[in-house]
């Protein structure tokens, strides 16, 4: 999922950032509240990791100005300000969960993993698609007993993003700005999305039909289940 990255601590942004790669996420790092504010303005994050303590802005009034522009990202506070004010007034601006300075690496996974079940109504990490079994934490893929080990890593993460928006369409454009972290040109090649779909249907049809992987005319893609 994408990630924005607001921190003016360099070395702890480098270990946020290096953390957050090293298990699937798409990085962005803002070192200054200016920066941040540009950023949030014209593209769209799944999480944002603020620090309220910036030297140029007002770590609350750049959450404020998230909720407007990325409404559906969710925000986590990461700063050494103790004091409790800062915190309810954060988790009053619409903040999903604070984390205080110093903080362990694991912990902020965990807390963004269980944003991420809250906000997309998943009770577990395994998802069972007619047969196919998807496991999210472990980025795994079974057929009943049997491992799909064909899928690359964007096309898991293709899979993943889509099974998060279960029974939404989402357009070509939203899937590769989420899951490749680039802002749509005008000049863009929607077959390039396109190409990823095929070769999902065609890995999974190896085992089974995966009918519940749709294409919306004209729109884009969805995965279809009552689960």
């Amino acid at each position: 999922m994408n990630v924005l990255i607001i921190e003016d601590e360099k070395a702890l942004a480098h270990e946020l950032e290096i953390f957050l790669v090293k298990n699937n996420y798409i990085c962005e790092v803002c070192y200054t509240g200016a920066t941040a504010s540009e950023k949030i303005a014209v593209n769209l994050y799944d999480f944002i990791l603020l620090d309220l303590g910036l030297p140029d802005y007002e770590g609350l009034d750049l959450l404020k100005e998230a909720k407007v522009s990325n409404p559906e990202a969710a925000c986590i506070i990461l700063t050494a300000r103790a004091e409790v004010n800062d915190r309810v007034k954060g988790l009053d601006l619409g903040a999903d969960d604070y984390l205080p300075k110093p903080f362990s690496l694991l912990e902020l996974q965990s807390r963004m993993q269980a944003i991420t079940r809250r906000k997309f109504g998943i009770a577990q990490n395994v998802i069972d698609l007619d047969g196919f079994l998807v496991n999210l934490t472990e980025r795994t893929i079974l057929y009943h007993v049997n491992p799909v080990n064909t899928i690359t890593k964007k096309e898991f993460d293709l899979l993943a993003y889509l099974l998060l928006h279960k029974n939404r369409t989402l357009t070509r454009a939203q899937l590769s700005e989420h899951i490749w972290g680039s802002v749509i040109n005008d000049d863009y090649d929607s077959n390039f999305i396109d190409a990823h779909i095929k070769n999902i249907r065609k890995k999974l049809s190896a085992f089974a039909p995966a009918d519940w992987l749709e294409t919306v005319r004209g729109l884009g893609y969805r995965i279809k289940t009552n689960a």
